[in-house]
């Protein structure tokens, strides 16, 4: 089965979205790329194949070179906006863009523990919604969504669903991999620290529910996201029982 030549995960921040590209990597059939847009958003420029980019265009010329040569899987988060993905209708188009999405409670629970002065924006649901909505314009079909949630209490049932989608072999072997710290995350670390530690889907050791109620601030920010959230949330994988 042929593979396609770049497939995509976006995510707001603190959606599982690291353990997702831990599990295509343990494939071994892609080139796998770790946050390149948000990581030239942050830093202003980025290293991908030994070559240092510094645009969005940049970026997106190299994603397309690098998939002329094999097949390509980059996972990125919504904690900022692209432009230049938003304009880029052929990008939009030629990618096989996925979503995942997590109760917007425990993505702002654990995004404002790692950053506490977390603006509403960053949390992202709104800019993952957006771009949600610029693929299914350009590909005019229903993108590919995973709910963090079910993938962590059925990784084996909703990989499946996902390969079906996006049309490549299921590999159940890969849903298992060894614990430590990627090279590609390091310049990140502390934000990658649990998922290094894990050998599968799993959930968080502190799995208490999130209860931001005595935060007003993060109150505000959940109800802002919430409708962009169960919009996506509407739309995600639900493999047959």
């Amino acid at each position: 089965m042929p593979l396609p030549a770049i497939l995509a995960l976006w995510s707001a921040p603190r959606c599982r979205s690291t353990a997702f590209l831990r599990m295509i990597a343990e494939r071994g059939d892609f080139t796998v790329i770790h946050e390149p847009f948000s990581q030239l958003a942050d830093f202003g420029k980025i290293e991908v194949a030994d070559r240092t980019v510094r645009s969005e265009p940049e970026l997106i010329a190299l994603l397309r070179e690098l998939a002329a040569q094999s097949p390509v899987f980059f996972k990125d988060t919504t904690d900022f906006r692209y432009p230049s993905v938003l304009a880029d209708r052929q990008f939009l188009s030629e990618v096989r863009h996925t979503f995942i999405v997590r109760d917007p409670a425990e993505a702002i629970a654990s995004h404002y523990q790692l950053n506490p002065q977390l603006g509403c924006d960053e949390i992202g649901f709104a800019r993952l919604a957006e771009l949600f909505d610029a693929v299914a314009e350009a590909t005019d079909e229903v993108p590919v969504v995973i709910d963090a949630d079910e993938l962590v209490a059925r990784p084996a049932e909703i990989v499946r669903a996902y390969c079906e989608r996006v049309e490549i072999e299921f590999l159940p072997q890969a849903l298992h991999w060894r614990s430590g710290m990627r090279d590609d995350w390091k310049q990140t670390s502390r934000w990658h620290a649990e998922t290094s530690a894990t050998e599968g889907f799993q959930q968080a050791r502190d799995s208490a529910p999130a209860d931001l109620s005595g935060n007003p601030m993060l109150v505000e920010y959940l109800e802002y996201h919430l409708p962009f959230y169960r919009r996506l949330q509407q739309a995600r994988l639900q493999p047959a029982a």
